[in-house]
């Protein structure tokens, strides 16, 4: 595996992709969602962090994303299958299909 040189906070991630950030948080909150060492945490003090992900997790995120827009019954399991929280996912599950 290459040597990680450079992250993209969720928030960033979040602008270039087009997309809420708290559909991402929902995601990454749970680091088994994408392959192991895409999602980073980095520590801005001694009790603050913020979350990033490598440019391998931006992409995987990415296609993650593609592929559960394609219809809306991809996308319902697939904010089943990803987001905890079942008031979020309500909220999503509202958004219409890009």
């Amino acid at each position: 595996m290459a040597a990680v040189t450079s992250l993209l906070t969720l928030d960033y991630v979040a602008k270039i992709l087009d997309e809420n950030v708290e559909l991402l948080e929902a995601i990454v909150s749970n680091d088994d969602n994408l392959t192991y060492g895409a999602i980073v945490s980095v520590h801005t003090g001694p009790d603050e962090s913020i979350t990033a992900l490598t440019d391998h997790g931006v992409e995987e995120l990415t296609d993650m994303l593609s592929q559960a827009r394609l219809t809306t019954k991809a996308w319902h399991q697939f904010l089943d299958d990803f987001v905890n929280d079942p008031e979020l996912a309500a909220h999503f599950n509202a958004d219409k299909l890009r």
